[in-house]
């Protein structure tokens, strides 16, 4: 019934005039007394055909209106199947749509060949930049001082806040590098742990680790990254006490028994930018580590969440039960 009136709406300039027209001439018969039985058999005979001719441009409009919310479903895959213009108004709206897309594809060509740029220039910055970096920890390590633990550590993190951004522009690429298949859970965790080992030894965190006797279907590069940025804030985040990082039921828990993260922040822990209490007080915090999470697992098909108690510390839950994929 909404598309009939829109039907109708469309030619009322059309219908109004019409109906003044017809007005006009009963006014006039009416004026002279020359109502007769023909004239009114005449007039019944052409609203007849004017209901005929409303149905049938009304089914024709509806074909051409669903047409048209096709071609608007799946664009920009049907705009050559626009209907051809019934006038010379329809024939320019079509070549204004046709022309638009075609600066549309342009653009986004352009668009692709600038991320594509630039995901090729951070991904040789990252590499490059690996160079000083393994050569500085090198030198540091020659001399066991607290300055160069400190240096270390330091140090560490420019170069996971590096990773970082390389991570953060393949998630969102294309041609992102998932490579699905069923991995040992507990030799990518291992790797994660041997990684973060320094920042326990030098926080003096205790470290409570279960083996994790489990094969997942997962991409073990980007589980990896995953658990590596729970185990960043967890270190980050934890002044004294432990972390814990234990599998049962498919499930991997990291806890920790940090600081916490207050109730009214938990909900959007996983928000772009979003560093909440926690992220204010550590004024290096760039709210991107968690997003980057929450967006990898989701791409992975699994889960995760967090619960928290302030004061006492955050669990991180990552569901790795996975949706169907090809495994290679």
């Amino acid at each position: 019934m909404r598309l009939f009136f829109k039907y109708i709406y469309q030619y009322r300039y059309t219908a109004s005039l019409f109906l003044i027209f017809s007005a006009i001439f009963a006014v006039v018969l009416v004026m002279y007394n020359t109502i007769s039985e023909a004239l009114l058999y005449a007039f019944l005979l052409c609203g007849a055909i004017g209901v005929v001719c409303i149905v049938v441009g009304f089914v024709i409009f509806k074909r051409r209106y669903q047409l048209l919310e096709d071609i608007y479903a799946n664009l920009p895959l049907m705009i050559e199947d626009l209907p051809e213009p019934e006038n010379p108004y329809q024939e320019i709206l079509q070549e204004i749509i046709i022309k638009l897309s075609e600066i549309s594809n342009d653009n986004l060509t352009n668009l692709k060949n600038i991320q594509h740029d630039s995901m090729d220039y951070f991904t040789v910055w990252v590499h490059q930049i690996k160079t000083p970096i393994s050569a500085m920890q090198m030198m540091l390590q020659t001399e066991d001082t607290d300055e160069n633990r400190m240096l270390l550590a330091e140090l560490f993190r420019v170069e996971q806040y590096a990773e970082m951004a390389l991570y953060y522009l393949r998630l969102d690429s294309p041609s992102t590098d998932f490579v699905i298949g069923r991995y040992n859970l507990d030799g990518i965790v291992k790797q994660a742990l041997h990684r973060y080992a320094p920042q326990f030894i030098s926080k003096k965190i205790r470290l409570i680790y279960s083996p994790a006797d489990a094969e997942v279907l997962t991409d073990e590069k980007w589980l990896l990254f995953i658990i590596e940025q729970l185990l960043s804030n967890a270190v980050k985040y934890t002044i004294k006490g432990s972390v814990t990082i234990k599998y049962a039921n498919n499930i991997l828990i990291v806890a920790d028994t940090g600081i916490g993260i207050s109730p009214e922040d938990l909900p959007r822990i996983f928000e772009k930018g979003y560093t909440g209490l926690s992220g204010r007080h550590d004024r290096k915090s760039t709210g991107l580590g968690l997003y980057l999470c929450k967006k990898t697992a989701d791409n992975l098909g699994h889960s995760l969440s967090a619960s928290s108690i302030v004061g006492k510390g955050t669990n991180f839950y990552i569901d790795l039960s996975c949706k169907s994929f090809d495994i290679e």
